[in-house]
Order: C-alpha cells, then sequence, then structure tokens
C-alpha cells in the first residue's frame, strides 16, 4: 500500500507518519519503481498503532518512543534488557539531595528490598523515584503513609508476576516483546486509572456524599 492508504488504515495523517519516518520511528517501505513512491505493509500498520498506544496512552515522548523501539528491533537485546530500557525511560528518577529525608528513605528502601528478596540493580531508576518519593512523605511528617510501601510491594509484586506471566504466554520472540513494552507503558496508565476510580469508590464508603447522606 502507498502512504495515502497507510494513513486512511490506521487514521495517522500522513504529515505524521513522514515525521515517524525521517524520526526512525517506522521503518522505511519497499522502494518500488519510482523513486519517490514506497509500499507499505501489514508490519508498518502494525508498527504504527504501537507508535501512537505508546505516544497517546503511554504518555512517552518520540524521543523516548525511538530508543525503547530501537531495543525491541535489535535482536541481540535480550527480553530482560528490553524491560529495562523501556522501564529506564519511562520512570523520572529523583532527586538526589544529602539530608536526613533521603538518607532515612533510602535505608527504609533497603530494608523493604531486603525483607522481600528482590533483585534490583543499583542503577535502576526506580529506586531514585522511590527515594524521593519516601523522602517527601518524611519531609511532610506524614508518617501515617510509611506504612503504604509495604502494602505497595506486595500488591506491585502481584501485579509484576501476572505482567510476566502473559510475557511468558507467547512464543514469537517480536509479539513477546511488544506484548512486554506495552504491558509496562500502558499498562501503567491502566493501572492508574483503576487505582483512581477504586479510591472514588473506597470514599464513597467511608466518606459518603451529601446527597447520600441526605436519602439516609
Amino acid at each position: 500500500m502507498r502512504v495515502s492508504e497507510l494513513s486512511q488504515a490506521t487514521g495517522v495523517p500522513v504529515p505524521t507518519i513522514k515525521y515517524y519516518l525521517r524520526e526512525g520511528l517506522l521503518p522505511r517501505g519497499e522502494t518500488t519503481t519510482s523513486p519517490n513512491q514506497a509500499s507499505y505493509g501489514d508490519e508498518h500498520v502494525a508498527r504504527l498503532r504501537l507508535i501512537r498506544s505508546l505516544l497517546d496512552v503511554g504518555g512517552l515522548s518520540v524521543a523516548t518512543v525511538r530508543d525503547v523501539l530501537a531495543a525491541v528491533d535489535d535482536p541481540g537485546t535480550s527480553l530482560h534488557d528490553v524491560l529495562g530500557r523501556t522501564v529506564g525511560t519511562v520512570t523520572a528518577a529523583g532527586a538526589d539531595p544529602d539530608d536526613e529525608h533521603h538518607a532515612r528513605a533510602r535505608a527504609r528502601l533497603a530494608g523493604l528490598l531486603d525483607d522481600r528478596g528482590w533483585h534490583v540493580s543499583a542503577q535502576a531508576p526506580a529506586r531514585e523515584a522511590a527515594v524521593a518519593a519516601l523522602a517527601t512523605i518524611y519531609r511532610l511528617g506524614l508518617e501515617n503513609l510509611d506504612g503504604l510501601a509495604d502494602v505497595y510491594a506486595s500488591v506491585a509484586e502481584q501485579v509484576a508476576e501476572a505482567d510476566l506471566g502473559s510475557v511468558v504466554q507467547v512464543a514469537d520472540r517480536d509479539l513477546r516483546v511488544q506484548t512486554a513494552l506495552v504491558g509496562t507503558v500502558v499498562g501503567d496508565a491502566l493501572f492508574a486509572a483503576l487505582r483512581r476510580m477504586a479510591q472514588e469508590h473506597t470514599s464513597a464508603k467511608h466518606f459518603p456524599p451529601a446527597q447520600d447522606q441526605e436519602q439516609r
């Protein structure tokens, strides 16, 4: 199919497709008899849909998507490394100040990881992100939130097992990598949305809306 037909099949405007081609997100089509035209196939349709999912739903930048897809396209990159690259690019690492709150947060995180037997790279961006979050809790004096780290860790481990369980079931390497990528990036958005809805539901139970109280 031509680029115009690729646009119709995916709903992505032609100028946007050409931009993705220039940025290296979308592979070039096969050159036809005309030097100014190229032919695109189903693999380009699938790739465009993946790109749009990572950008629109996952909220990633074009540069981040390009970096992640480069790892996906490299057959020499292991699935574990692809996941590492994905998590690393989508995790905003916190600042690294040297104060009592961050020192306490690092000790708290180290203890939590040790208790759960988690093997996490010392360079993992998620480490400093967690430290920054805990340090904020301590700085604000909200000690009642400290225990949430253990609750979140327990739930996170269950979610991670489910995530990787979905990946293990896929035999094809390309589809397995795509499953892991989308599960991580889009899964974050889905999990956050479900958490917000669960919070609304639980809040209504503990703090009934005014109209519910009037009906009682």
